[in-house]
């Protein structure tokens, strides 16, 4: 099998041509030029109420054959909606100084046996942008999964997750802050083997205009006796009774300077610093409960 990178992080071109590439982050950037009347309060940014129709029109994309974004048909093909779209987004969004990086990852942990699995995305922190800082705790850009609910988690699998909480301090620095990751930890009760695919766990999501970089992740297991191993960014282990795996998600870049204390008029700042700390409970649990409650 022909292998053209070490990780063998190679999607189909078609991934890379018709969603990150062209309809995505090209209708990202033309919602920048749209006057605030057009636009809709999103999570820490504005999005548009409307398709932009056209916006592709003039947009061409040209990728080397062979290269990651378009292997050959005898090449291993992986990650490509999870993992390296993220990648190409960012990259798309700098080359036109939009916003700082997001996360650029989707934190998949998969964990099971022969006869059962369990498969996780897990969110992290998203770019801060001019007007606007970044969100905590929230997957970004080409992702559509939402995690299950703790309580759901622990009844159908020998797990017990012990913490799930942000990552305070993880968003980068800046006139507007970058968001935070997440650290999950799961304590196993059974033998299981446990998969993780992630990214910026070597290199920081970058900060833009002078704003600091996201923090990295980290993958962590602590063994039954004691031992901490750093897993790395990819990999497969053999879990005990007893192990806990620990992920830490990153954070988000920052942007502009902290001392610039100019007054950017931008929709975005109507999202208060008080807002950024306002817990917001949801889930299947907490619908449940409004529901009996409402009786």
């Amino acid at each position: 099998m022909e292998q053209m990178v070490r990780e063998e992080f190679e999607c189909p071109s078609s991934i890379i041509k018709y969603l990150p590439g062209r309809y995505y982050a090209c209708q990202l950037l033309a919602a920048k030029s749209w006057k605030p009347s057009e636009l809709t309060p999103g999570h820490g940014k504005f999005t548009t109420s409307r398709r932009i129709d056209g916006c592709l029109a003039p947009v061409q994309i040209h990728v080397p054959k062979g290269s990651i974004l378009d292997p050959s048909d005898n090449a291993a093909v992986v990650g490509g909606n999870v993992q390296t779209s993220q990648r190409v987004v960012d990259v798309v969004l700098k080359a036109f100084r939009a916003c700082a990086a997001s996360q650029g990852c989707m934190n998949n942990i998969t964990f099971g046996s022969g006869s059962w699995g369990c498969y996780e995305t897990v969110a992290g922190g998203s770019g801060a942008g001019p007007g606007w800082h970044g969100c905590s705790g929230v997957h970004t850009h080409m992702t559509n999964t939402r995690i299950t609910d703790v309580e759901i988690l622990e009844r159908r699998y020998p797990v017990h997750v012990r913490k799930f909480m942000l990552r305070p301090g993880t968003g980068g620095t800046g006139r507007f802050r970058g968001g935070d990751g997440v650290l999950r930890e799961i304590l196993f009760r059974a033998p299981v083997t446990l998969s993780v695919l992630t990214e910026r766990r070597v290199l920081q999501p970058y900060g833009l205009n002078g704003g600091g970089p996201g923090a990295r992740g980290l993958n962590l297991l602590i063994r039954a006796d004691g031992r901490t191993i750093n897993l790395g960014p990819k990999t497969a282990v053999p879990i005990s009774p007893g192990d806990v795996f620990q992920l830490h998600t990153p954070g988000g870049g920052g942007y502009g300077c902290e001392q610039d204390d100019q007054d950017f008029q931008h929709p975005g700042n109507a999202r208060t610093n008080a807002s950024l700390g306002t817990f917001v409970e949801r889930g299947s649990v907490f619908e449940y409960r409004q529901g009996q409650e409402s009786v």
